[in-house]
């Protein structure tokens, strides 16, 4: 029987464009349509920062669940079967969000829709890795495409939900038909996802097992070890980038920006995720220690504390640029690192390291920052606080060298 031919480098461009709607469900979408949310549901149901902040540290908390079982998901099903019912989970859970006005079923669909995106986002993100190995030159290109797919659905988001929210005006509780018209569009998007996971089957039925073997499994933990600096950065980094992204967009609406301006905003912000598979392809290429993470990390610091500083519109709309064009590439990274340092039978359980440290961070961030900003000083001593964590988690990747060769 014949080999079959590698993917040529156009067809793995496009494999991973489609597959970046994977990342536009679970992130783009599933966690951070709920920012454009928040501050519509806080007036209505009478909401601390507090609680509002719980909403997405309960995203988290499932984020964190979802990727501690995706390891033994994908060695048990596969990538790509756990990459495709992810998405179908995040698009039911995030519908369910629109039945409830009571806090604690609307943090029970917020956690059940954070497990259903770990799925999506950490097996898309091996999936992207495993692209990457067919084009090592253009690797860090393949995997920006995918996580950039995250800025689409943030632009989707901020285009969706303001107009779902005003043709539902005069409706009770209108912000339930944006979250029933995300999901939907969620849903949509499952659909196209169908492509490229039939198109990586192949490929992932042909490559060596995705676990890591019996034999392997005692080198994991010394090599995680030595990965403890890029680890707390990443951590710090989940600390500081939800905050921003999740009241960033209440505290605009504090400091008197329009509407539109705010639509122009976000939409603006999520084309910038995509805009920056190209802009950082190559330093995700170039480096194999923390190099990346510190500099993206500290440059995240630099957008998220400007909107606390001044609510002057042309350095707010800089803030939103810069951040957009910098915090997926940052997710990027550390799947970068991994393929870098790790052999391929390792990926897994490095990139799911990566991300339930991650995770941890981001639980704690929402509900710091909303209790913050529940005190004096309101979000803009939130954000700062924000900032503050990303230029730590800079200080702590910088260290980070890089590992032997993979083997």
């Amino acid at each position: 029987m014949s080999t079959p031919e590698p993917p040529s480098l156009r067809q793995l461009i496009l494999i991973a464009l489609a597959l970046s709607l994977g990342a536009a469900v679970s992130l783009g979408i599933t966690r951070f349509a709920y920012g454009l949310l928040l501050p519509v549901m806080r007036d209505d149901l009478d909401w601390s920062y507090t609680l509002a902040g719980a909403m997405n540290t309960a995203n988290a908390g499932g984020y964190l669940l979802g990727a501690l079982a995706t390891p033994w998901l994908m060695r048990r099903f596969g990538a790509v079967p756990v990459f495709l019912v992810g998405s179908v989970l995040a698009s039911v859970f995030m519908a369910a969000s629109g039945f409830f006005i009571d806090a604690w079923p609307l943090l029970l669909q917020r956690l059940l829709a954070g497990v259903a995106s770990a799925f999506v986002f950490v097996a898309g993100g091996l999936l992207a890795a495993r692209m990457g190995a067919h084009a090592p030159a253009h690797a860090g290109l393949l995997l920006g495409l995918y996580y950039g797919g995250t800025g689409w659905g943030i632009t989707a988001s901020a285009l969706g939900v303001p107009a779902l929210l005003h043709a539902a005006r005069d409706v009770q509780h209108g912000w339930a038909w944006a979250w029933w018209g995300m999901a939907l569009l969620c849903l949509l998007a499952t659909v196209v996802l169908v492509w490229p996971a039939r198109a990586l089957r192949q490929s992932e039925r042909a490559a060596p097992t995705s676990a890591t073997s019996a034999a392997e499994a005692p080198r994991i933990g010394p090599t995680i070890r030595r990965m403890l600096p890029a680890l707390i950065g990443y951590t710090l980094f989940g600390v500081g980038y939800i905050g921003y992204m999740t009241f960033v967009i209440a505290l605009l609406r504090e400091q008197g920006v329009s509407a539109g301006a705010i639509t122009w905003f976000y939409a603006l912000l999520g084309l910038a995720v995509v805009a920056s598979a190209r802009i950082w392809a190559g330093l995700l290429n170039r480096a194999r220690g923390g190099g990346a993470l510190a500099f993206l990390n500290a440059l995240l610091g630099v957008a998220t504390i400007l909107p606390a500083l001044t609510g002057a519109w042309p350095v707010v709309l800089a803030s939103g640029l810069l951040f957009g064009a910098v915090f997926l590439s940052l997710v990027a990274s550390t799947t970068a690192f991994v393929r870098h340092n790790l052999p391929q039978s390792l990926w897994p359980a490095g990139i799911s390291a990566f991300t339930i440290l991650f995770a941890f961070g981001q639980i704690a961030g929402p509900t710091v920052v909303g209790w913050i900003a529940d005190g004096p000083g309101g979000l803009a001593r939130g954000l700062v606080y924000s900032a503050a964590a990303l230029w730590l988690g800079a200080l702590f990747a910088w260290r980070q060298r890089p590992l032997a060769a993979p083997a």
